[in-house]
């Protein structure tokens, strides 16, 4: 991506959800120090920090812990980051978890206990983020989080992570209708399926791989990179005219029948 059209200079921000070199927020990590962002950015804690920090350490990026779940933690992540940064430029998130027991099963199966947690962390957790860095927002800052088409339509053994993407989805709609007077802009970025960590507890991931493959115009998965290189769209100025979407990068499998 040249950095003519889409440069991030002078733009700070977050980035949530870092788990390891292979995981979505990596490449946008990678993408956003070349580009001239800078960033704070989270894993989930101390176990976690090994395998992310092989991301951050080599571009000298602030890596810290931060569980969505525990109270008072995500306050602590977004106000030292502003601290250090000053006003905040975008925000990336990129959380999603539920259950095993409840994403391998039923919907009408699920437990209230697991389908409210996952919505929580996996939905609620962007709006909350929001709501704690507003304060810190500049005029004309970016908030994009991750989605998947098992929102729109049914993905066999996606799961209650179908119902809950079509909550972030929606809330992105409505963040960003809250958002857009003060000229904070609020996407989703929705890539075919990629083998990350958090995918790989989907049952049957490999057969949703080999369809997406076989059924995309252009016969083909997606990178993480190419995930990375919209949402460093979205995040740039080079955007400015765009708010509450959600974008598919998925070699166009989200329009075939």
């Amino acid at each position: 991506m040249s950095k003519d059209f889409c440069h991030l200079e002078g733009k700070k921000g977050l980035v949530l959800g870092l788990a390891n070199e292979a995981s979505i927020a990596a490449a946008v990590v990678r993408q956003l120090h070349a580009l001239g962002a800078q960033m704070h950015v989270s894993c989930l804690n101390e176990k976690a920090m090994s395998y992310a920090s092989r991301v951050t350490e080599p571009l000298g990026v602030t890596l810290k812990t931060c569980d969505v779940d525990l109270e008072g933690d995500l306050s602590k992540f977004v106000n030292e980051a502003a601290q250090e940064l000053g006003k905040l430029d975008f925000i990336v998130h990129s959380i999603a978890w539920a259950p095993l027991e409840d994403l391998h099963g039923r919907v009408v199966d699920s437990s209230q206990k697991g389908f409210a947690k996952a919505m929580s962390l996996s939905c609620h957790s962007f709006a909350q983020t929001a709501h704690l860095a507003l304060p810190y927002l500049n005029r004309g800052a970016s908030l994009v989080t991750m989605s998947y088409h098992g929102a729109e339509e049914v993905v066999p053994k996606y799961g209650i992570m179908g119902p809950v993407k079509a909550a972030l989805e929606s809330t992105v709609r409505y963040m960003a209708a809250e958002l857009g007077p003060e000229s904070i802009r609020v996407h989703a970025v929705s890539p075919g399926p990629i083998l990350t960590r958090a995918a790989s507890g989907i049952r049957d991931f490999d057969e949703l791989m080999e369809e997406a493959r076989t059924r995309s115009p252009l016969r083909r998965l997606v990178t993480i990179e190419e995930a990375a290189n919209l949402t460093a769209f979205l995040v740039s100025d080079a955007s400015s005219g765009m708010t509450g979407q959600t974008i598919y990068v998925d070699a166009g499998f989200n329009f075939m029948a």
